[in-house]
């Protein structure tokens, strides 16, 4: 939230005081903790930290990677905590290593969106770990982030024309030059 307001400083005209001191209040927190919910999770949050229950895992399917055509095994964890729920995406090793029921720490993982829906990935550069014990006591599966669609942005802007380098300038395009 803080990175809208500073980007954005225009847009404060309908936010009383306040609210911006509760936005910069619940931003310190978690900065200061290192642990976020699930609830305050979107299609661009990265470097997330989360203690979470492991719901239900789904089945392992391989799949073929289009770079290096490696076979890897993958699956869907759903995790939740006290404000909502997301799926996990689970590769290779981890999809033995975290089992249902399992309460873990996930640190450093980020969002991503496939197929329009939202998903946790934990990464090359997270990590986990078990747990003991849950700092919440029920969590929330009414609020699935990963059921709610998406939209994917262009990053790209609007002169996007579909070249892999993301540049249309003139006299650039099938190699010739004007």
């Amino acid at each position: 939230m803080i990175f809208y307001i500073l980007r954005y400083p225009f847009s404060l005209a309908h936010i009383g005081v306040t609210e911006l001191r509760v936005y910069i209040m619940s931003a310190f927190d978690q900065e200061e903790s290192g642990v976020m919910k699930i609830a305050d999770l979107n299609q661009y949050s990265r470097q997330i930290n989360l203690i979470v229950k492991v719901i239900s895992k789904t089945d392992i399917r391989q799949v073929i990677t289009r770079n290096d055509e490696t076979k890897h095994n993958v699956c869907e964890a759903l995790i939740a905590d006290d404000t909502g729920a997301v799926y996990l995406t689970l590769w290779d090793d981890l999809v033995d290593q975290i089992q249902e029921d399992q309460i873990i720490s996930i640190t450093n993982a980020y969002m991503n969106t496939f197929k329009g829906s939202m998903r946790l990935n934990i990464g090359r550069y997270g990590s986990w770990e078990p747990l003991e014990e849950a700092p919440f006591d029920d969590v929330n599966l009414e609020n699935n982030i990963s059921a709610k669609q998406v939209q994917y942005d262009s990053q790209r802007g609007s002169g996007y024309s579909g070249n892999r380098s993301g540049y249309s300038g003139r006299g650039y395009s099938r190699g010739r030059r004007y």
